[in-house]
Formats: structure tokens, sequence, C-alpha cells
């Protein structure tokens, strides 16, 4: 039996984003098959998991010090991020990860390490130089992709850069985000392998609805659902939202979510005048996630720079069509899925009132994308990872 010591920051249900949920389910399926998983987090969280060990570095900082996510710069920063505009605590958090590592790591039998994003990444260098065993990281965000390219935190870039060169492989959740590894980091393609995300397809049943007043009285709805952030383009889906509306306006906008460009969202629809056609949700999970999911009309991910795009999964698999921007992992699998450039909020536009306007567009995006999404499944993603632990294991 393999023995992986994995290290995470996060885990479902206590996440902040996809990084969480994408752990639980792939070590569901590691362990499914047969692999033995320790599973380190820097703080004890209540956590109900069966399938594996999981061991607390018990870090001073709590995390209820730290912002519910790692916050990248808002719009209109154009100096460079120093250490004293991040949130100092999650510096020090990382590094005193690191730190407890050195401590807890020594008897631990493994013959694998793995790790899961920067905020893991210096404590799975440790506990490499510890037990002399393979080190596979695997990249959900960088620092490019959070901050659409525009001043990447040294600080953050350089722990990304120590996790890629220390690594035996590396393990991106797209093309997309491949490219990106190979040009900014300077790391050779032939230690990078791409491990797409899974969907876990099989739990989604039908809902009672919601909004139904809006659909009673004509609306379409048009949901973006995601963090609020930088990376995942709020202000785009507002602009095309403008100039949907100059066409068609009984659409209504459903904004699902949160972040540190929630305001400035928020205020963009004042400034263009269509605030009233506008409901912010605030962040959901479970039920009343997919109820959102399943009374939208469509789902629009306008990403600047998405590694991977599992809420695109997520929509397909609640019989939602969606339109996804080309810069992000999910375009480069799921074909049955309208695509445009971030930047492009004409075309945008066009294809939201495409699927608003024409009832067989979006009848055969649902049929053809329910169907092509059952191919996507933690199994499979899980088989990829197995390939590389067998690969480094000798």
């Amino acid at each position: 039996m393999k023995k992986v010591l994995m290290f995470g920051w996060e885990l479902y249900p206590f996440n902040s984003g996809g990084l969480g949920e994408a752990c639980l389910h792939l070590t569901e399926s590691l362990s499914s098959k047969g692999v033995e998983v320790t599973f380190v987090l820097p703080q004890k969280l209540p956590l109900n998991v069966n399938h594996m060990k999981i061991i607390f570095a018990n870090v001073s900082e709590a995390y209820e010090s730290l912002p519910p996510v790692y916050l990248s710069a808002k719009p209109g920063y154009s100096k460079r991020i120093e250490l004293k505009d991040l949130p100092p605590d999650y510096i020090k958090a990382v590094l005193k990860f690191a730190e407890r590592t050195a401590k807890i790591v020594g008897k631990i039998d493994a013959d694998v390490i793995h790790a899961h994003d920067w905020l893991s990444f210096p404590a799975a260098i440790v506990a490499k130089q510890i037990l002399k065993k393979p080190l596979v990281v695997h990249v959900h965000s960088t620092e490019f992709d959070r901050t659409g390219g525009h001043s990447p935190n040294p600080y953050v870039y350089k722990f990304e850069k120590d996790g890629f060169d220390q690594a035996d492989m590396i393990l991106p959740v797209g093309g997309f985000m491949k490219n990106i590894i190979v040009e900014k980091y300077n790391i050779n393609p032939d230690k990078i392998k791409i491990v797409y995300n899974g969907v876990n397809n099989s739990g989604y049943r039908k809902l009672a609805p919601t909004l139904c007043e809006f659909k009673k009285s004509g609306n379409k709805i048009v949901l973006f659902l995601g963090r609020i952030t930088l990376q995942k383009g709020p202000e785009y889906f507002v602009w095309a939202a403008k100039k949907v509306l100059q066409y068609n306006p009984k659409v209504i906008f459903v904004v699902t979510g949160s972040g540190d460009m929630q305001e400035y969202m928020v205020a963009e629809t004042a400034r263009l005048g269509i605030s009233d056609k506008f409901i912010f949700t605030g962040f959901l999970r479970g039920d009343d996630r997919d109820r959102v999911f399943q009374s939208a009309d469509l789902y629009v991910m306008p990403s600047v720079s998405e590694p991977f795009g599992l809420t695109a999964l997520e929509a397909v698999c609640n019989g939602t069509p969606v339109l996804v921007s080309k810069q992000s992992g999910v375009a480069e699998i799921l074909n049955n899925a309208l695509k445009v450039d971030f930047w492009d909020i004409n075309e945008m536009a066009n294809k939201i009132l495409a699927v608003l306007s024409y009832d067989a567009l979006p009848k055969d995006l649902r049929r053809e994308g329910g169907q092509e999404v059952k191919n996507f499944n933690w199994s499979n993603s899980a088989d990829k990872v197995l390939e590389v632990y067998n690969q480094l294991i000798h």
C-alpha cells in the first residue's frame, strides 16, 4: 500500500474556495484505490473524516485572525505590493506551518509527499528534507492567476518558485496554468503533468426552485458564482450586463459569492445605472448553491486567469448552460460550453443574448454537456495522480 504525506491549507467544509473541496474529493478517491493518506493541516478543525488520518500542526496564528481568502490587489493598484501590504499573519502562519512540520514529520512513514498550493509548499519542502522522499506539488492557482498578472507579490512568488524548483513533479490543473509555470517561473515542462479536476456528478438532484417571483414576471436569470476577486473578472460581468440590458431589459443578474472586489462590483452597477437588475446573495453552500444554479438560465464564468474552473462543471451537473472564458483550464476540456475571451464584453453580451433568445441553444448545451460531464470525475483525476506516484516511487 502506498503511503502519502499530504499538506494542505484547508479542507471542506472549512474552506474558502475550491481548494479545500478538491483536496477532500481527491483524497477520497485515492483512499478508495488503496492509498494511505496522512493529511497535515496548520490548525485544528472539527472535521468528520474517516478515509484518511489528519494531523494538525497547531499553528498559533488561528484561522479566525486571518481573512477568509488570500486577497489579490484591487484594480487600479499599480505599485509593487510589498510584504507590509499583505495580511501579515498569512506569511507568519505559512512559515510557522513549516516550522511546526519539522517537529512532527520525523516519525511519519511515507513513500511520497504531496502539497497543495503555496501556503503549504514551505512545510512540504521541510518534510522532503527530513524524510528524503519525492515531492509532488499540486497547483490550483498561481500568483499570476490571483492577480491577473498585475504586480504579483514577490514573497508569494518566491514561495511558489521554491516549491516548483524543489518538486520532483508538478501537477497543474490545466494547460493554461502549465504555460504560466513554464514561462513565468522558468520551469522545465518535462516535470509538469496536467491533472484536471473532477466533479462529484452523482450527488446532484432536482431541487425546489428559487428566484420564482422574478421568473414569474418574465425575467431571465444570468448567474455569476465564485469568489468576487480580480482573478474571477467580476467587472467584465457587470460591463457585459450593461450591454445585454440595452437589448433585453428582462434579465436579472445574480451574483453569488464574496470577496475583496464586492464593493467595487456594487459600485460599478450603480455607476452604470443597472443596480436594480442585480441581486447579491453572498456566499452559499450545498443545496442553496445548487438551487441558484438550477434557477439560472445561464452561468457565466468570465475569469481573467482561471487554472481550472470547477464551478463550470458544477453548473453543467445542475443542468445549467455555461459561458466560460477562454483563459481557463475547463475551456480546454469542456466542449459543450460557450467560450469567450474575458475582455471581449461585446462577444460576451452577444452569447448571453443568444442563450436567452433561442430555446434550441440552451437545450443543446444542457443535453450534450450533461453527457460530457460524466467523463470528468475524481476517480480519473486520482488515477493520473497515482501514475505520478508510481513514476516517483522506486
